[in-house]
């Protein structure tokens, strides 16, 4: 359940991206029932887009998907708090931690912008709660406690999905050389090829089963594009990262120290 649930997630990224169809509310449809419950699809589909403009990838401010913040952010931060973002940044960090921390900044975030007038927070919510609804209706009629869906599938999806999403951009001084390429992974099915990160941010209306043959066909060009942001695999990654932060918390454009 835990591997159809990361599933359904890299499908729901496929479905904002316009995929299978050109119609956004069949795709909506299609994919409406959050099998990890946290994120309204409406949300994420806003977020995401955003982060799609490449000129401002890891800008915290920015990119919503950035795992950075400006120094005067984490400055005032207490020191616990300031330590889990830290173990965030290493891969053990970001599948254990990662989905809990990123769904509460979410959540949080969600609900500090929820009551401006010109926003559509409101009606994303509104449309996921229903949805929410039943599937907690389908946990009741199959006898899963709540509980047990929580840890054994909602926790262990989304620490799958952190998984490809760990290293998926850095900082670089151009905006080509901060998406990374991860060229195989036993995986690749699970994430819809998007370890091909690069390819996809290039071609996001290219469906997920053209991005291989897209990265195959000019191999040395994306790798010259990316500065050689490329990892062979996750193990590779996990090698380097496991129990290390790879990146810094405060971005290093907005490092008051740089």
């Amino acid at each position: 359940m835990a591997l159809l649930a990361a599933l359904h997630s890299s499908l729901t990224h496929e479905a904002l991206h316009g995929h299978p169809t050109k119609n956004n509310i069949v795709n909506e449809v299609l994919v409406c029932l959050p099998l990890s419950l946290i994120y309204p699809y409406r949300r994420y589909r806003h977020t995401h887009l955003l982060h799609h403009r490449n000129t401002f990838l890891t800008d915290p401010f920015e990119d919503p998907e950035s795992y950075y913040l400006a120094w005067w952010q984490f400055k005032p931060m207490p020191y616990p708090v300031k330590l889990l973002l830290r173990v965030n940044n290493s891969m053990a960090g970001r599948l254990i931690l990662g989905p809990f921390l990123s769904a509460l900044a979410f959540i949080l975030s969600d609900i500090s912008k929820i009551s401006k007038p010109s926003s559509l927070i409101l009606l994303g919510w509104v449309l996921h709660l229903p949805t929410c609804a039943i599937v907690l209706y389908c946990l009741y009629l199959m006898g899963i406690p709540f509980w047990l869906y929580l840890l054994g599938v909602c926790w262990p999806a989304l620490s799958l999905m952190s998984l490809r999403s760990f290293a998926e951009h850095r900082w670089h001084e151009t905006p080509e050389g901060r998406t990374i390429i991860v060229e195989h992974s036993p995986l690749s099915w699970l994430f819809l090829h998007n370890n091909l990160h690069l390819v996809h941010h290039y071609h996001p209306k290219e469906p997920w089963y053209k991005l291989p043959a897209l990265y195959k066909s000019n191999r040395e060009k994306w790798l010259k594009r990316n500065d050689g942001y490329v990892y062979k695999n996750y193990l590779e990654l996990w090698k380097a990262y496991a129990f290390r932060p790879k990146e810094p918390v405060i971005h290093p454009a907005l490092d008051n120290n740089s």
